[in-house]
């Protein structure tokens, strides 16, 4: 009997093989997203001094996160964060989650917001 991978397992795998390649510099920070059922969180992330220059969440916003407006506005509140730090380009890092949905949602408000990536 073969035993199915979980999705969550899944999901560190592909992230792990993203990371390999991506990474954060102090003039190109990564943007970092999870997303649980309820809530989004992203961070914009210096690796080189291992350091979290912005943050933001559907918690910290008081937002219903579990749904695309919530992403949408968690991402024009980190391009706005971001802003604020002279910060105009990221590496985009999508946690090994698919590029929809929610995802998807947050990286276009951030996009129009300003962030380039």
């Amino acid at each position: 009997m073969i035993k199915k991978e979980s999705s969550n397992v899944a999901r560190l795998r592909r992230h792990k093989r993203v990371r390999k390649t991506i990474s954060g510099t102090q003039s190109r920070p990564r943007l970092n997203v999870f997303r649980s059922n309820k809530e989004i969180y992203v961070q914009v992330i210096d690796d080189e001094k291992q350091i979290t220059l912005a943050s933001s969440s559907s918690k910290m916003l008081k937002v219903n996160g579990g749904n695309v407006e919530g992403a949408k506005k968690v991402g024009k509140d980190i391009a706005e964060k971001c802003k604020k730090l002279k910060i105009k380009t990221v590496v985009f890092d999508r946690g090994g989650y698919l590029y929809h949905g929610r995802v998807e949602a947050l990286a276009a408000s951030a996009r129009e917001n300003g962030l380039e990536f």
